[in-house]
């Protein structure tokens, strides 16, 4: 993040009390946000060898918090220079998954951009969870534990075949379950959402969760109709809930 800090302000940019300002205009206050759009992408120009740009970019996304930098990262990955070094690009993608803080943007990313694009969903998936499900179930420190909560909740675009298999994993520790049912839940509801209907009932019926637990009865309804998505069965959830309430 130091690093980040430093870079911006080789390009004229510092931080001030209520947000950022830059040496050309120094009356006109700027959002993190503004700063995002303005300089995240010229990290990629740097006289810098690919990994280190990722690593710079990946520090101004945690200095700035904001989802426009991670575009940067896929736009630099899907250029003609690209791709990104795939070591650097993951590494930097799960710790920050791990971390003890807000991490939005990164979740959001997965979740828009690597998730839906079926050309990268199956890749982004093993490299953020997948590929360590196993090792997370066997030995869950917090951190794993975070990441695997957040990449579970995000994955509703993924595709049913690449995440079952992980799916059925995480349901062995119960402290998975519930982030297993919203990313479930998020399977159905979500635009680009991804299920096979017995399967997801299957699992959800073996979710450990408070009696309580909202939509959980209106979601068992629409999987044992065979319903796939909220948006090819327009209606089936609001039918749920009508029967349901």
């Amino acid at each position: 993040m130091e690093a980040a800090r430093r870079w911006l302000a080789e390009q004229g940019v510092g931080q001030v009390r209520d947000g950022w300002v830059s040496h050309e205009k120094p009356d006109v206050l700027l959002t993190a946000n503004d700063v995002a759009h303005t300089w995240a992408g010229d990290v990629f120009a740097e006289d810098l060898d690919t990994a280190d740009q990722l690593r710079l970019a990946f520090g101004l996304l945690d200095l700035l918090g904001e989802y426009w930098v991670t575009c940067e990262i896929r736009f630099a990955d899907d250029s003609s220079e690209g791709p990104l070094p795939a070591d650097v690009l993951w590494d930097g993608y799960r710790r920050r998954l791990e971390a003890d803080k807000e991490v939005e943007a990164v979740t959001y990313s997965l979740w828009v951009d690597w998730f839906e694009d079926r050309t990268t969903s199956a890749t982004a998936f093993a490299e953020v969870l997948g590929n360590d499900i196993e090792h997370v179930v066997a030995e869950p420190s917090q951190a794993l534990l975070r990441r695997a909560r957040r990449v579970l909740e995000c994955s509703g675009p993924v595709p049913w075949s690449v995440k079952e298999p992980t799916y059925r994993t995480a349901l062995r520790l119960p402290a998975l379950h519930p982030a297993l049912f919203r990313g479930l839940r998020a399977g159905f509801h979500d635009v680009y959402g991804d299920l096979e209907p017995a399967a997801a009932l299957a699992l959800l019926d073996r979710l450990d969760l408070p009696a309580d637990t909202r939509h959980r009865a209106e979601l068992r309804q629409v999987l044992a109709a065979g319903h796939t998505n909220h948006y090819r069965s327009p209606g089936a959830w609001d039918d749920a809930v009508r029967s349901c309430s």
